[in-house]
């Protein structure tokens, strides 16, 4: 009986031992680096049990303007100390008198330091490559000249490149198969997000050095440099922007005081957005609340007269733009006296100038007759209601979308307001159901002025490797479906230009620009109202210069009362810039 008693007790021991012992080599072995459901790196928690360390970079991928110049941060040769310092002895007069600060701020700088810091953070002292090679050259132990990378707390376009953070779950959810820290920061708007996957970190470039319980050195006081040492990654995304008519941009857009809207720029050579402005900008201390964080010009909007270009281009090919016809103008498009915009008998040219809603409610009835889906087909054709941002086959993936929170526009929502006169008219003033985004319009700009031919919009031209070899680039692509003619792109765009030259239209303030501008007012009632004022969204739309286009803009100020508005004044100052850069 004893004899069964002990044997079993041995097996018990011997299958805990196992048990133990295949616990330990799971620990130390098999999971090292993702540990548990959280996937906690053991190596590195043990090693920040015992050491202190300071980021150089944190691995993830960077954004860069169309001439290479960094976007979200910017790197800085600064002066690195080790808190260790203030135990031992160490040559800081040379050090003050190389980087030219006081021996005494160095020294008070260490003595309050728990851990390694860059001089001055969070504004550090920059030191030159000739200062840099003569610290290191002290070799003085914790004393360090390094190029470390600095988020900007200024980033431009930021709505366009978004924000990063940390989500364990979400992180787990997008890669599954990838064995990441729970710490890893990932994408979650912008352009952070649809790159997020390229953008990942393959390792942090770090200082660190090995500590006792209190803070001393171990191992006497070497300090190692750990670097991923991949010639390849982090990536660099090279986006399309400007960084200086970026920010110029959104000094004027601030200097109207646009609270809600902005403006979007395209560079016709390619489709590109040169600079895109948002507002209300992010909320820095609560990012993720209120609107801020939305890119209002990938945002659907309520267009008003904009859309007037569209029935235009729909009455030309349907031979409705007859020149001699009248239209009465004096009457709004119920047929009640029009007492504000009271503009007589108008033809098409002068009623598209004069931006007339009677003439244009009436088109889009008569169109309506002559077929259902006219509005909405000729929108298509311009690609004011269609996706425009970049998409397409790219290194790995399939139908990758640059932007992919970009709403799509619409003239109808139901089948009964495609069917109903009195809505069609409304809908040929761009009101009741129509919508589009700021990018949108700019496009339809874009393609008229290239006379009828719609392509894409790219934000990204391409991925680079960080050794600077190309990983993907992003061709100009056209969109898909039907154009409108030539001959139509042409009518259009002297009637867009027409809207400049004519003493009564509605973009005259433009016509003694240094380049010659073609374009289309708007401006939408929105259905809200504050303090009893109804709230308007207004517009201008244009391409210059008008013989040899170059440039499509679009300046949007959204929900403000009638006699405010500031579009037109931005429009002209970044003309007025442009025209500067150039000349």
């Amino acid at each position: 009986m004893w004899k069964r008693r002990t044997l079993g007790l041995l097996f018990i021991g011997i299958v805990c031992f196992m048990l133990l012992l295949a616990r330990l080599m799971q620990i130390q072995l098999f999971k090292t680096e993702a540990f548990s459901k959280h996937n906690v790196n053991l190596l590195e928690e043990s090693v920040k049990q015992r050491t202190q360390e300071l980021v150089i970079d944190n691995g993830r991928g960077n954004f860069l303007d169309r001439s290479g110049d960094p976007l979200t941060h910017k790197k800085a040769t600064v002066l690195v100390l080790f808190p260790f310092l203030k135990k031992m002895d160490w040559d800081v007069e040379s050090v003050a008198e190389i980087t030219r600060i006081p021996k005494d701020s160095l020294l008070t700088s260490i003595e309050t330091a728990k851990k390694p810091f860059a001089y001055g953070e969070p504004d550090p002292v920059e030191l030159s490559s000739f200062q840099m090679d003569r610290i290191n050259g002290l070799k003085i132990p914790g004393v360090f000249a390094v190029e470390k990378k600095f988020e900007r707390t200024e980033v431009p376009a930021e709505q366009l490149l978004g924000l990063t953070g940390e989500n364990a779950e979400e992180l787990k959810k997008r890669y599954p198969d990838k064995e990441l820290s729970e710490k890893t920061l990932i994408g979650v708007s912008g352009l952070e997000e649809s790159f997020d996957e390229f953008l990942l970190p393959e390792g942090k470039s770090k200082l660190v050095y090995h500590v006792d319980g209190g803070g001393a050195p171990l191992f006497g006081i070497n300090v190692k440099y750990v670097d991923p040492a991949n010639p390849f990654y982090p990536v660099n995304i090279r986006t399309t922007i400007d960084k200086t008519l970026q920010q110029r941009a959104e000094n004027l857009v601030d200097q109207y005081q646009i609270r809600k809207g902005g403006l979007v720029l395209l560079d016709l050579q390619d489709n590109s957005v040169l600079a895109l402005v948002s507002r209300p900008a992010i909320n820095k201390k609560a990012p993720y609340d209120g609107i801020g964080i939305s890119n209002q010009m990938v945002k659907q909007q309520i267009v008003g007269s904009v859309f007037k270009t569209v029935v235009a281009a729909a009455a030309i090919e349907q031979n409705l733009d007859n020149p001699n016809r009248l239209y009465n103008c004096s009457k709004k498009i119920n047929g009640k006296p029009e007492l504000k915009y009271d503009y007589g008998m108008l033809n098409i040219t002068e009623s598209f100038a004069r931006s007339c809603n009677r003439t244009f409610g009436e088109l889009a009835k008569e169109l309506q007759k002559m077929n259902l889906n006219a509005l909405e087909q000729t929108a298509s054709k311009l690609s004011l209601i269609d996706s425009v941002g970049w998409q397409g086959d790219i290194y790995h993936t399939s139908d990758f979308k640059q932007l992919p929170d970009e709403d799509k526009g619409r003239v109808f929502i139901s089948d009964e307001a495609r069917h109903d006169a009195n809505f069609a008219a409304m809908s040929g003033i761009g009101q009741h159901e129509v919508r589009a985004t700021p990018l949108a319009v700019a496009n339809m700009m874009a393609t008229i002025a290239r006379g009828g031919q719609k392509e894409m919009v790219s934000v990204v031209s391409k991925i680079e490797y960080k050794n600077g070899t190309t990983m993907a680039d992003f061709s100009k692509k056209n969109l898909k479906g039907d154009i409108i003619s030539p001959y139509t792109a042409m009518k259009l765009q002297k009637l867009l230009r027409e809207v400049v030259l004519n003493p009564n239209g509605t973009g005259r303030w433009f016509k003694e620009l240094p380049y010659e501008v073609a374009g289309k007012s708007g401006t939408a009632e929105t259905g809200k109202f504050l303090n009893g004022k109804q709230l308007h969204n207004k517009w201008f739309a244009g391409y210059f210069p008008y013989k040899q286009p170059k440039y499509a803009l679009v300046t949007v100020n959204l929900d403000v009362p009638d006699n405010e508005g500031g579009v037109n004044l931005l429009f002209a100052d970044m003309v007025k810039m442009l025209y500067e850069e150039n000349n």
